[in-house]
């Protein structure tokens, strides 16, 4: 990937691709082509067919994704099925139609069944049911891997993708009815913690309401008060977590040194040349919870409601092809967890 080349990131504002941007500026990219979703909606094809026509990228990273927890995967299944194939769909063709020199495509390891054998290789990729509650977005990932490897053998395309574990970092979502698990799990301890030591005002900023009461009654849904923060499920399921701007380093070194026909397999059959993207250690929901009460400084309690889902119990990647092409991760959890609270204060 040449220095002066022009890089489209799709997605520059979220929390991967705001890092990503951060990466390639570090590293002297400066020709960085980067669109709001006022100025160009990647649902609309027209829209996109005219950008890519237009501007004409050398590079494209697509990180533009509708995402979320496992409650608004649930409850919003068409709207994620729907919009992640569109976007995908409008980024990658018009990449092929433009002659974009690489493409990389971010999915996620939810593309990997419910009960995949633990830690999940790229090679178990739709071998038995996806988890239920993400299913529509996890097809929808699918969709892509398997749109960038049928545009690199039909068309000899330089399309790769990759599959990030659960990120956190800088610019993640921190809204309780639609984060994923850290995010939600940090502010919720923090407004509990603001809570029990009475700064009312500092509560009323963080949840933009005009009383405590307003305040009270929607921190009742979530489960947060002074003396104790909920947690759904039980606790015992374990995950794995990245700090986005790892991930983000993972991908620009991709884009710099690999190409999709470095991931071919021996095989006549072109499948899983996919990436994951992870540190290949997990942790249990309980133990997240309590090192984040400790971080936070929380000092209520943690209750676990059993009678909420508790989604896969195990769900670790294998990063040993991502090793192989010579990448590992750098920041470990608790690290990337302290510099992530710093900066939602900051906020």
């Amino acid at each position: 990937m040449q220095k002066t080349g022009k890089i489209y990131v799709a997605g520059h504002l979220g929390l991967v691709g705001s890092a990503i941007v951060k990466n390639l500026h570090a590293k002297g990219y400066t020709n960085l082509l980067c669109k709001t979703h006022a100025e160009l909606d990647l649902i609309d094809q027209r829209a996109v067919a005219d950008f890519f026509k237009k501007e004409k990228p050398e590079y494209v990273i697509l990180a533009a994704a509708k995402v979320g927890g496992i409650i608004a995967n649930n409850t919003y299944r068409a709207d994620f099925i729907y919009e992640n194939l569109q976007v995908q769909n409008n980024v990658i063709h018009q990449s092929f139609v433009h002659g974009v020199k690489k493409l990389l495509f971010l999915g996620s390891t939810c593309i990997y069944p419910k009960n995949a054998p633990q830690p999940m290789g790229e090679d178990c990729l739709m071998t038995s049911p996806l988890e239920y509650t993400n299913e529509p977005y996890a097809v929808a990932k699918i969709a892509g891997i398997k749109m960038c490897e049928s545009y690199n053998i039909q068309y000899g395309t330089n399309f790769i993708s990759v599959m990030p574990t659960n990120l956190y970092g800088a610019n993640d979502n921190f809204d309780l009815e639609s984060s994923h698990v850290l995010p939600a799990m940090i502010r919720k301890i923090h407004l509990a913690k603001l809570l029990s030591e009475k700064k009312y005002d500092a509560v009323l900023k963080d949840l933009k309401r005009d009383t405590m009461e307003e305040a009270n009654a929607y921190l009742q849904k979530f489960g947060v008060s002074a003396t104790r923060v909920e947690i759904w499920g039980t606790g015992n399921p374990r995950r794995e977590f990245l700090y986005s701007e790892d991930m983000a380093d993972a991908c620009v070194f991709l884009m710099q040194n690999i190409n999709a026909t470095d991931l071919y397999p021996d095989s006549n059959e072109l499948r899983n040349t996919h990436i994951n993207i992870g540190s290949g250690k997990d942790i249990s929901i309980k133990e997240l919870a309590e090192l984040t009460k400790k971080i936070v400084g929380f000092e209520g309690e943690l209750y676990f409601n059993t009678q909420k889902p508790d989604g896969t119990m195990l769900k670790l990647t294998d990063p040993t092809k991502l090793h192989n092409l010579g990448w590992k991760h750098k920041v470990e959890l608790e690290d990337g967890l302290k510099i992530m609270y710093a900066w939602y204060l900051n906020q």
